[in-house]
């Protein structure tokens, strides 16, 4: 089947800076804004460009991404000429055999390519939050006649460091690629978004894989230039965050409610599979109680809120008890929050229960002892399935893992900056 245009979707990041966020499961399929997930923002783009032949290329924990997408259905990439599959590294006979980097993880899918013989591919990352057609990428790319067009986005020049960085002449060509620069010279970072000839991309994967390549920005990319190949870089405008980092996740959830962020998920058409395995039919709409008070939030459907939510994401099935508070916070799935319990600033993985009277979000922000800096802002997490007894107070920048039932324990007091 000839196709003009495919898209590879790359989405086996372990999101180890997410930390208990992604510890089961991929870090694309972690949810975001109530409904959705994060990879959600890109399979809509996909489907809302008209792209309609997708490769996920999946490896760390996929199941519950794998089960997000199913079929494609939900993009409208379910049918004879439309396809979504899911292409998982070829373990069986060696470990070498897993994906190594993202260059390499599409150079083990290149037969995926060769089977619809397009003119060119795109290569996106699946942990963005971001509106993009990608068809003016496209249209770029065709006429600048570029063998590799990547997208790119100014950035803070303190946070430049993190990305790819690319300095281009007046026609936008790239004429200097460094990978996370210690003294950046420019900020215009790469999204993980790239176009190539398909011609071109086969043919330097192959020579970057026959040198111990295994990723894009680091192998691949340089390689092109110091053949003096066309690469042009495409400057995006509008809203992009990289949610790698427990705060920035935390701060684009918070987007949702900030007028004037330019995060605006009703005009961007983004598409979500509703469907939660263990789950049978739709949830009944949120009840808000005659003496609750819910404020700048966003409340999922299935919620239950007898108490006070404020700035807060609530997805499905979540319970908030009479006298209960959630404040600038991002609660899971089926999360409930007893009588009484205040949450502050906290992020609540599904299935967890808070007890009653308890206080999440208590004292001085002192960073976690064990991600420092990367955990400072006063944000604590709470894992999935885990229990919190009644009366317990829980400090700053804590984490407290997956599936602990602190019910019968004597514990009264977890220290701000504390990993449990």
């Amino acid at each position: 089947m000839k196709k003009e245009i495919i898209a590879l979707l790359l989405a086996g990041g372990v999101g180890s800076r997410l930390s208990i966020l992604a510890r089961l499961r991929a870090k694309p399929a972690i949810p975001f804004g109530g409904i959705y997930r994060i990879i959600d923002f890109t399979m809509s783009n996909v489907a809302n460009s008209n792209i309609d032949v997708i490769g996920v290329l999946t490896q760390y924990k996929p199941l519950s991404l794998m089960e997000h997408i199913d079929n494609g259905r939900p993009w409208d990439l379910f049918g004879k000429t439309r396809l979504v599959e899911i292409l998982p590294p070829k373990t069986g006979e060696e470990v070498s055999d897993w994906y190594k980097g993202t260059s390499d993880a599409v150079y083990q899918n290149l037969g995926f390519i060769e089977d619809f013989s397009p003119d060119i591919v795109l290569i996106l990352s699946g942990d963005h939050i971001y509106y993009m057609d990608y068809n003016k990428l496209k249209d770029y790319h065709m006429k600048k006649k570029a063998d590799v067009t990547i997208s790119l986005i100014r950035v803070p020049f303190e946070q430049a460091h993190h990305f790819g960085i690319a300095n281009l002449d007046k026609k936008g060509r790239i004429i200097e690629w460094v990978e996370k620069p210690k003294k950046p010279k420019s900020n215009l970072a790469s999204m993980g978004i790239y176009i190539f000839n398909t011609k071109v991309l086969k043919n330097a994967l192959m020579e970057s894989a026959s040198k111990g390549g295994v990723d894009f920005a680091k192998d691949v990319i340089p390689l092109i230039l110091k053949k003096k190949l066309k690469v042009f870089g495409y400057e995006f405008n509008d809203y992009w965050r990289d949610v790698g980092t427990i705060d920035a996740y935390w701060n684009c959830n918070m987007d949702l409610l900030r007028k004037n962020s330019g995060l605006n998920i009703e005009h961007w058409n983004i598409r979500t599979n509703l469907f939660v395995r263990g789950e049978v039919g739709a949830k009944p709409s949120a009840y808000i109680g005659k003496y609750s008070k819910v404020t700048n939030s966003f409340i999922s459907a299935g919620c239950i809120i007898e108490g006070i939510v404020e700035n807060s994401i609530l997805s499905p099935g979540v319970v908030v008890e009479e006298g209960a508070r959630v404040i600038d916070s991002v609660v899971f799935h089926n999360a409930v929050v007893k009588k009484n319990a205040v949450l502050l600033k906290t992020i609540i993985d599904k299935n967890v229960k808070i007890g009653k009277r308890a206080f999440i979000g208590y004292g001085d922000a002192l960073p976690n002892k064990i991600l420092g800096m990367n955990l400072s802002t006063g944000i604590t997490v709470i894992g999935k399935n885990t229990i919190l007894p009644e009366g317990i107070i829980v400090g700053k920048n804590c984490i407290i893992s997956s599936g602990i039932d602190l019910s019968r324990s004597r514990l009264k007091k977890i220290e701000s900056g504390s990993t449990l």
